[in-house]
């Protein structure tokens, strides 16, 4: 009699939550029962960017077209490249530091400097100058991809130095993160540091070609009539971005390094890091619209057959030549639109055949005259160059691409800290909502709600659902629903529903319904397949991360109240889904009455001064959200008076 009075004294101690888990599932098995359909969160995804990349538009003459290519080409400048404080840098006088001249080979010299991209920011870079200089010589940059030798590599010094022997005068420059800048503070997200701070990090990788250019003109023999450029991989895509926009550009050889959007959400090796997918480019011209930009100059298309890495020919290379095709025939240029696919090796390469096939183009459009040039390449091993060799002498002190973020971060936001309370605040909520609203692209968007399934564990009602939003997503929820809920929390979690089983045992206990949501990104809603590169492409064609999860955790809330008819309070656990919650009640104020979080940042600029990359936390570099806004103003408007 004893033991039973203890037994029955121990079951009436017992939670709310753990009679739950002693009934007929845990709470972890009901959180990991799957709602959505295999690949159904990737696919939605993929269609969501394909529905906004843009087609090239028709012109039905030479003159229709150059104004369309003149307002793409000023509004992809103006829009995408020089925003914020890049605009500043655009006007920057580039200085340059000569640093004396080695030997080369028969024919040339090759002259050592560096160069300012933007002010305290150097490149380092090579001249191969021809020895015999008589008169007006083409000019080229030579750029280089994702290859750590950087300038020193064989295929890229054997390029330079045959453009030199046949007379080119040849720039060849350090990228960002390769050779001599192969640092951690030139690594490409941070590019995504800069975009945080409401300035493009796209204008870096723009001015460092262009600052190129300026100095080959500024040769005493440059012929301005004859400028190339070229590169391998993110050298080809380097090539046509500065060659689509610069129109200094006369001839271009982009080789294997980018593809159409619209090919790329299905050919996942294309989807390229953060310079290849810049914050709202397809808003203005996607790389479809670039190619067709460089009519009616002098284009190579390079592509290899077998490409490995990225960039493919048989998908990558005819969409672009169907685009710009028609436009070079507007001007009756047919014969300066080239391409060339590699069979041999036919891997990823800027080796024999794919240079021959440049010097090809070089020759029959800047010397059609000149009997003795040749198409075959001059043999050139014994002058190729270790990188000691050459090395350039850059400042101790240069600067960065995580430097140049640190330094935007330091003086924002740039709006004034919040008024605490009273009409103050109400009137600054005002405004401040329209500017969220603006900088993460945010939607107030429509739910249709389907039950999954339906089922009874320990006394509760766990109801999947599957939350059509806006047609266009599907995001899966679960609803736990204890007898007499006195409210509604809606929950979210950075490891997804199935890390947040804690917070939701504390709720039950509290006689609370729990709706915990898997978000754009998160648990359920993550793509298997390159997440974070996909993100990028969902800000490329004008859209943001954040502005989705948003706009998600928004929707779900309105249904929730129009269901059971009061408004939700909204839980988040973790940084990341913390900051969605904020931007969420900021902008829901009906449906959402008030929002707490766990783990949240204390400030954006910590994403910047813990060198966070975009991988990791995409939604956390919307684009020119630390300009407008920190924690402490999401946090001043989730606030109801």
């Amino acid at each position: 009699m004893k033991l039973a009075f203890s037994t029955f004294a121990f079951a009436l101690t017992l939670s709310f939550s753990a009679r739950l888990l002693a009934a007929d599932a845990s709470l972890k098995e009901l959180l990991a029962k799957p709602i959505l359909e295999g690949m159904e969160a990737q696919n939605e995804v993929q269609a969501f960017c394909d529905a906004r990349v843009p087609t090239v538009p028709k012109a039905a003459s030479q003159e229709e077209w150059e104004k369309l290519a003149a307002k793409m080409r000023a509004e992809t400048l103006e829009k995408v490249v020089f925003r914020g404080e890049a605009a500043k840098w655009r006007d920057a006088g580039g200085k340059v530091k000569w640093q004396g001249t080695i030997e080369g080979g028969e024919g040339y010299k090759i002259k050592k400097l560096s160069y300012e991209a933007l002010p305290g920011m150097w490149i380092p870079a090579l001249l191969y100058e021809p020895e015999k200089l008589d008169g007006k010589h083409p000019v080229f940059l030579n750029v280089n991809g994702h290859d750590p030798k950087g300038k020193a590599a064989v295929y890229k010094q054997t390029r330079c130095i045959n453009f030199a022997k046949r007379g080119i005068i040849t720039l060849n420059v350090e990228w960002f993160g390769m050779g001599q800048l192969r640092t951690p503070g030139f690594s490409h997200p941070m590019l995504n540091q800069i975009d945080l701070c409401g300035s493009s990090g796209l204008a870096t990788f723009y001015l460092a070609m262009s600052r190129g250019i300026d100095l080959l003109l500024k040769h005493e023999n440059a012929d301005a009539s004859r400028v190339g450029v070229s590169g391998l991989s993110g050298g080809g895509w380097q090539t046509i971005i500065i060659s689509s926009l610069d129109t200094r550009v006369t001839l271009t050889n982009p080789v294997a390094g980018y593809s159409s959007f619209l090919t790329r959400t299905a050919n996942h090796s294309d989807l390229g890091d953060s310079e290849q997918t810049p914050v709202d480019l397809a808003t203005t011209a996607e790389y479809a619209h670039l190619t067709a930009m460089l009519a009616p100059r002098v284009a190579l298309l390079t592509y290899n057959q077998k490409d490995e890495c990225c960039f493919a020919a048989p998908h990558a290379l005819q969409p672009l030549l169907e685009a710009a095709g028609p436009v070079y025939k507007l001007y009756g240029k047919e014969g300066n639109l080239h391409s060339h696919v590699n069979y041999d090796p036919g891997t990823h390469n800027f080796e024999k055949d794919n240079r021959q096939a440049l010097y090809k183009v070089i020759g029959q459009h800047w010397y059609s005259g000149n009997a003795n040039f040749s198409a075959d390449e001059i043999p050139c091993d014994k002058e190729i160059k270790t990188a000691d060799q050459l090395q350039v002498e850059l400042p101790e002190d240069n600067l960065d691409l995580h430097q140049l973020a640190l330094r935007l971060a330091s003086g924002l936001p740039v709006t004034p800290a919040p008024p605490k309370e009273g009409k103050e605040l109400a009137a600054w909520q005002v405004d401040a909502r329209k500017r969220l609203a603006g900088v993460i692209a945010y939607h107030p968007w429509e739910v249709e709600a389907t039950k999954a399934n339906v089922e009874i564990s320990g006394g509760v009602q766990v109801t999947r659902w599957k939350l059509k939003i806006t047609k266009e997503w599907t995001v899966p929820a679960v609803e736990l629903a204890p007898a007499e809920a006195k409210s509604t929390v809606l929950l979210i979690a950075d490891g997804g529903r199935g890390a947040a089983e804690e917070k939701i045992k504390k709720l039950l206990d509290e006689k609370v319904r729990v709706v915990v949501l898997d978000p754009y990104m998160f648990g359920e809603s993550n793509m298997k397949n390159r997440a974070y590169l996909f993100a990028l492409l969902v800000s490329a064609v004008g859209e943001r991360p954040l502005g989705v999860q948003a706009s998600q955790v928004a929707a779900a809330a309105r249904w929730l109240k129009k269901e059971r008819g009061e408004s939700v309070r909204l839980e988040a656990i973790g940084p990341r889904t913390s900051l969605i919650a904020l931007a969420a009640a900021g902008l829901e104020t009906d449906a959402i009455k008030s929002v707490g979080t766990e783990g949240e940042l204390a400030s954006l600029k910590q994403i910047i001064e813990q060198n966070n990359t975009v991988d990791r936390t995409p939604e956390q570099f919307c684009f020119g959200l630390l300009q407008q806004f920190d924690i402490p103003h999401l946090k001043a408007l989730s606030t109801r008076n």
